[in-house]
């Protein structure tokens, strides 16, 4: 029985690795700008759906979605993954499979419902395309103002740190480590502020056009 369940899994396994091949095909051309993150999350609960499928087979409905998670974080294992890293998005994706209402998510759904060459995982990503939350442009903008915000702020503090140094040399230790930590704080509290209107500004103007135009065509 052991040895029937090791084979099962590894036909799981196999069977969700060949429709992500497939739907990846799909979706090549299509060119999604999506944050990395949301990409990942999104294929991974479209994979749990696809294995509770398979799994239906064989169990019932509610062990099969169980052993769906089980098996996702096998494959991530086997991929090379940490098994407590792989355990931990696991846990994540539960989290994220349902709604509020207690329906499944759209990709876990739709992954679930998914047929040997539909296109069904661009169906997914079509819902998200117009979302300006999960874009890839808003990511990007986001990664870079981390990397603004930490080297700013260590080139900053030690801008000041060396500023009281030098103009001000009977200035306590104390004194210059506040002096740059001030320094620091205000550079990334007013590049922060920057960013927030920036966002105001292009990502929620751009949202609300869209949501107008949407209501005009309806």
């Amino acid at each position: 029985m052991v040895n029937q369940e090791a084979v099962t899994l590894d036909d799981c396994i196999q069977h969700a690795k060949e429709v992500l091949n497939e739907q990846i095909s799909h979706i090549k051309s299509k060119r999604y700008d999506f944050a990395p993150q949301f990409k990942e999350m999104t294929i991974q609960l479209y994979l749990v759906g696809v294995m509770w499928q398979f799994y239906e087979k064989h169990d019932s409905a509610e062990i099969a979605r169980e052993k769906a998670f089980s098996t996702l974080c096998s494959m991530m294992i086997k991929d090379g993954i940490k098994p407590k890293r792989a355990q931990k998005q696991v846990d994540f994706l539960k989290k994220m499979s349902s709604l509020e209402d207690g329906d499944d998510a759209l990709a876990i759904a739709i992954g679930h419902e998914s047929k040997p060459g539909d296109e069904s995982l661009a169906e997914i990503f079509d819902h998200y395309v117009d979302e300006v939350g999960v874009s890839g442009s808003l990511w990007r903008h986001y990664d870079l103002g981390k990397k603004i915000i930490l080297f700013g702020g260590l080139l900053t503090g030690f801008a000041g740190v060396w500023f009281v140094t030098i103009f001000m040399p009977e200035s306590s230790d104390i004194f210059i480590l506040a002096f740059g930590l001030l320094t620091a704080f205000l550079f990334v509290f007013s590049v922060s502020l920057i960013g927030l209107l920036i966002y105001r500004i292009k990502f929620k103007k751009r949202k609300h056009s869209e949501t107008t135009a949407a209501a005009k065509v309806k």
